[in-house]
């Protein structure tokens, strides 16, 4: 019995081992690769470049007060349309008390020149009714009250202008009235009732009342890259997604390239400018942000595949046609224009073949749908 149980037990172990040699041998039998396949398709290719900005109005025009004081009454608020000459508000004059010192003192002094030249006067034309002062002489003291008379009335104007800002003789709304000095929309009125303003001088630029635009008349204002701007020119079409416009897409027309770039986040870029085609009634406000999508070329309905399918060998692109089940065969392509996702096919392959999918060229699907071109989309880089 005992002999019986030590042949059993050696039996077990050879099994056990036998067993454990025979999974490790099919574990390392790897399992065949099978290979996916996508066929050709007709498709429009479009090759583009974004330009990121804002729709601005073409022309605003800040309007400034024509006199210093206190914004006394307004009377505009953002969006309302206004026409040239309208009044926006009014200001009241704060009287600086050593300005008006000097006016009066002013006043006083030619009241006591004009009284002197009034007597002088008075006392010559008696002399020259009784024959002792010639007409000439009468005439010179006739002229000096006349002057006299003048410099008294340009400082009683003087000291007017100090207080109230205007003469009798002017009206005042040319001066205390704030117009507007075109036709358009007010997108802005960054001052309120009560708020000191400022004329423009030669020191200050003066306090803004109100910012009109004409927004009939707008833009796209954006910036491209050192590396695109030689790729566009004036006169060609952008598409313009406006972020606050979620459906709607907007069309412009490249009007202007900035031959001077400027450092922006350490990269050199130019500015742009393109007149937006407004669409009825879609609603623009100044400043939305926006990208613009412009077409550099395009073609329409060309046999296109996915550039991820396109592999290199010593920089000729090629693919692999499948010739019989899992049996693919080489075939040099001809590409064409590319948009990154997608490339015109120009010979080749035909819309009929079936194309290896690379192991880095992602799933399998509609152009643009897969994930990742990966390597295959792009020739290998010199050594």
């Amino acid at each position: 019995m005992k002999k019986f149980f030590t042949w059993f037990f050696a039996l077990l172990l050879v099994l056990a081992i036998g067993g454990a040699f025979f999974y490790l041998y099919k574990k390392s039998q790897s399992k065949p690769t099978v290979y996916k396949t996508e066929m050709a398709e007709i498709a429009d290719i479009t090759k583009k470049t974004v330009a990121t900005g804002s729709i601005v109005p073409r022309r605003e025009v800040e309007v400034k007060p024509k006199v210093t004081g206190v914004l006394a009454e307004l009377y505009v608020e953002p969006g309302k349309k206004v026409k040239q000459g309208d009044p926006l508000g009014k200001i009241a004059i704060i009287a600086d008390a050593m300005q008006v010192n000097q006016a009066e003192s002013g006043v006083r002094t030619t009241q006591i020149a004009f009284e002197n030249a009034k007597r002088e006067l008075a006392r010559n034309e008696a002399l020259f009714k009784q024959g002792v002062v010639a007409d000439a002489e009468l005439q010179r003291y006739r002229t000096e009250f006349a002057l006299r008379k003048q410099e008294l009335a340009t400082a009683g104007s003087s000291l007017q202008l100090v207080k109230e800002g205007a003469t009798r003789g002017q009206s005042k709304t040319s001066t205390l009235i704030v117009t507007a000095t075109t036709d358009g929309t007010v997108i802005d009125v960054p001052v309120k009732e009560g708020f000191s303003v400022i004329q423009a001088n030669n020191f200050n630029p003066g306090t803004t009342v109100a910012v009109i635009a004409d927004m009939e008349d707008i833009i796209f204002q954006g910036r491209v890259d050192e590396a695109e701007v030689a790729k566009i020119k004036e006169g060609m079409k952008l598409s313009i997604k406006v972020g606050a416009i979620e459906k709607d897409m907007l069309e412009g027309k490249l009007e202007y390239i900035s031959p001077k770039g400027k450092e922006i986040d350490g990269a050199i870029q130019f500015e742009i400018k393109a007149k937006v085609v407004a669409k009825p009634g879609v609603q623009i406000r100044a400043n939305y942000s926006a990208n613009a999508d412009i077409v550099l070329d395009e073609k329409k309905q060309v046999l296109a595949i996915r550039e991820a399918l396109v592999q290199y060998k010593d920089e000729k692109p090629f693919v692999e046609v499948e010739t019989a089940p899992q049996t693919f065969d080489k075939r040099d392509v001809k590409l064409g224009l590319s948009d990154g996702i997608k490339v015109e096919v120009l010979s080749g392959v035909t819309k009929t073949d079936k194309i290896k999918i690379p192991d880095n060229a992602g799933p399998a699907g509609a152009m643009g749908g897969g994930k990742g071109g990966g390597k295959g989309g792009k020739p290998p880089a010199k050594k």
